[in-house]
């Protein structure tokens, strides 16, 4: 899931946010060393409170980020293939082919409320030269695998996807999702001094651990 940008607000009514450069007079490389910096961490959570969650991430760092009252929380939930039709927004990470196709590291369909989620086609961070593909489906083919069409404006890839490629979903989420163990996605930003704050999270229901 991409992506970036962060999402706030309603659970089901989420935006992406736009940062504005004011162009009035240029930034100290000081004050812009100072600006918060956009983090994406995937991990497993250790403890978590009103205020904070502490976990551990893939690489086994241990860190502590910072929950707001309106730190948007997520479910991933598992979906089937055969479930993606023509017209679903949905983000696939992906390996390039050599035929230039994509070839799916997992698949996450956007509910109605996020559609045009990070739409585009970019670099990502899942694997070394992996990318990320954010977009409607045109066309599906085959059987047990399937072959999708994936538009965005001025362009479209097409993503290979295998029978055993994971494909999942989003859900309104609730704190009572951050529990010991959970696997978490979390985008936020990391300020100056090293503190974290968390804007989104995304968590694995009932010990799912996120494919993106």
């Amino acid at each position: 899931m991409p992506a970036r940008p962060f999402i706030r607000g309603h659970l089901w009514h989420l935006a992406a946010i736009a940062i504005a450069i004011a162009a009035v007079a240029p930034l100290s490389g000081a004050s812009w060393a100072q600006s918060p910096r956009a983090v994406r961490i995937r991990g497993t959570i250790d403890a978590a409170d009103a205020k904070s969650i502490n976990l551990t991430t893939r690489a086994g760092q241990q860190l502590t980020m910072a929950i707001a009252s309106d730190t948007v929380i997520l479910a991933i939930v598992p979906m089937k293939l055969e479930d993606i039709k023509p017209g679903a927004f949905i983000g696939a990470a992906a390996m390039p082919r050599p035929d230039g196709t994509q070839r799916a590291l997992e698949v996450h369909v956007f509910p109605e409320s996020m559609r045009g989620t990070g739409e585009g086609h970019r670099p990502f961070d899942l694997q070394p030269q992996s990318t990320m593909t954010n977009g409607t489906v045109g066309t599906v083919a085959g059987g047990a695998g399937r072959t999708l069409t994936v538009v965005y404006p001025y362009g479209q890839k097409t993503i290979v996807v295998s029978p055993d490629t994971p494909v999942v979903t989003f859900e309104p989420g609730a704190p009572d999702l951050l529990t010991r163990g959970a696997h978490v996605i979390v985008a936020g930003t990391e300020a100056a001094d090293g503190t974290l704050s968390a804007n989104r999270v995304l968590v694995g229901k009932n010990g799912l651990v996120p494919p993106m």
